[in-house]
């Protein structure tokens, strides 16, 4: 019987001798069945010994049994291996995800009229979070601000203008610049998540050199060469590091500003916000007899807006039906 497990070629075979030696019309099965007949005396040992037989057929049948399995698992592996080098037409092309693309065409646009391009640190204290940027300890306009808090007074930064402190105190105008990246703030909603992204621009000259002029003029032709054909319209509004300050919107790009649900019926969408930069700011950084402007771009707004998107959310989900059209 050993030798009949030993002997079998595949796991089918090795199922046979099973059946052959464990079922029951199998060899054991017949020699349990002799019990019956012989004398009292003789039935323990013969019992004993049967069992023991069974105890070392079954642990056999076990090896035997992995040693195929084994077998039979390499080669399908092999017979079923595909070679990774092959040219495929089912592959398809990676690309940018939408918000990275939008900021790139952000970026462009701005690199072409010769701003630099900054970046800073992702963790602010508060004098360059909130402080320098007209911002006091328990100025109530830092609610609209409220973000992630860290040990030691740091903060996650609530957007990218820490970038432009901390570029005016090692360099002197005039400049022009661009600060993309990171940014974070507890909101989270169909248009806002925790963390978002923003290109903000800061303009800086000698005083009576730069007016809200130049400001409005480059936002209608950057809004021009991201929308297309829309108006462009400045909303008195209110930051604490711009005076005056403005909200700049588009004419709807779904509904050609007759009004629409996308737009509340207002015919206008909300894109960004700017303005002349407070006198508080410069005296923050030491700079004397300047002038300049600040504006900042939500880049998810924008590829929103851009692709019509209609739940910023999504943007972050990794569902890959939204993202291959994009490819």
């Amino acid at each position: 019987m050993e030798n009949k497990i030993l002997e079998a070629k595949d796991l089918k075979s090795l199922d046979e001798v099973r059946v052959e030696i464990f079922g029951k019309k199998g060899l054991l099965t017949e020699q349990f069945a002799k019990l019956k007949d012989l004398p009292n005396e003789e039935k323990k040992d013969f019992a004993k010994n049967l069992n023991i037989q069974k105890a070392t057929l079954n642990k056999l049948f076990e090896h035997k049994k992995e040693e195929l399995y084994l077998k039979h698992l390499e080669e399908s592996l092999k017979a079923e291996a595909v070679d990774v080098s092959m040219f495929s037409h089912l592959q398809s092309a990676g690309a940018l995800h939408p918000v990275q693309q939008t900021m790139d065409k952000i970026i462009d646009y701005f690199v072409s009229l010769n701003f630099e391009v900054q970046e800073g640190p992702l963790i602010e204290d508060d004098f360059h979070n909130f402080q320098a940027l007209n911002l006091p300890v328990y100025h109530p306009a830092r609610d609209m601000q409220d973000t992630f808090y860290l040990e030691n007074g740091l903060v996650m930064r609530t957007h990218t203008s820490p970038v432009q402190i901390r570029y005016m105190q090692k360099s002197q105008p005039p400049f022009r610049m661009i600060c993309p990246g990171s940014v974070f703030r507890r909101d989270f909603d169909i248009t806002h998540t925790p963390m978002f992204h923003q290109v903000e621009g800061l303009v800086v000259d000698k005083s009576g050199k730069i007016s809200f002029a130049n400001l409005k003029y480059i936002l209608e032709d950057f809004l021009k060469y991201m929308f297309g054909d829309v108006e462009v319209r400045f909303r008195p509004s209110f930051f604490p590091f711009t005076e005056p300050s403005t909200e700049v919107d588009i004419s709807c790009i779904f509904c050609e500003g007759r009004g629409c649900r996308v737009c509340s019926h207002t015919g206008w969408l909300e894109v960004l916000g700017s303005g002349m930069v407070d006198a508080n700011v410069f005296e923050a950084v030491g700079y004397r007899d300047v002038g300049g402007y600040a504006f900042g771009i939500g880049v998810e707004r924008f590829a929103m807006l851009i692709h019509k998107i209609p739940d910023l959310r999504s943007l972050f989900e990794g569902d890959i039906r939204l993202l291959e059209q994009f490819r």
